[in-house]
């Protein structure tokens, strides 16, 4: 595998992507109300579960090629491909969903944007990395949005 800075680059802002992510499915689960609260609540919860061992993942296989995840909060801030959304007490449960679907549609790009670099620098382990994780998402996707046709 070559030294390759563009994808050390990509991976971090992957990891200050995710580290955002974490934080607003947070605050979702923790703020999220109405008929759907239960549904909702366990599936923030789930998605977070989901990201924080993704977090932890793309930061460790930074380090091991050799990069240096961000890994303080102004760094997420600054690096991350999503902003934050402060929960105001008129987000409804539908304006939750659909902030979590454009983020992740984001990521999605993103992480195919990633499969691509890995691949260039001859590194399936992160290439792998990404397409699990690009899979993942897609699926919420699908799921998020049947959600919404409710």
């Amino acid at each position: 595998m070559a030294e390759n800075k563009a994808l050390k680059d990509h991976l971090n802002v992957a990891v200050a992507t995710q580290g955002m992510l974490f934080t607003k499915l947070h605050q979702y689960h923790w703020y999220v109300k109405g008929k759907h609260f239960f549904t909702l609540h366990e599936i923030f919860e789930k998605y977070y579960d989901q990201i924080n061992e993704y977090f932890d993942e793309f930061a460790e296989r930074l380090l091991t090629i050799e990069g240096r995840p961000y890994s303080t909060l102004q760094e997420f801030i600054e690096h991350s491909i999503i902003k934050e959304k402060p929960y105001t007490s008129e987000m409804s449960q539908s304006e939750m969903v659909q902030s979590v679907i454009d983020d992740f549609k984001k990521i999605v790009e993103h992480a195919s944007e990633g499969i691509e670099l890995a691949g260039e620098a001859d590194d399936p382990v992160t290439e792998d990395l990404y397409i699990g994780y690009k899979t993942d998402l897609e699926k919420h996707i699908w799921m998020l949005k049947a959600y919404l046709d409710k």
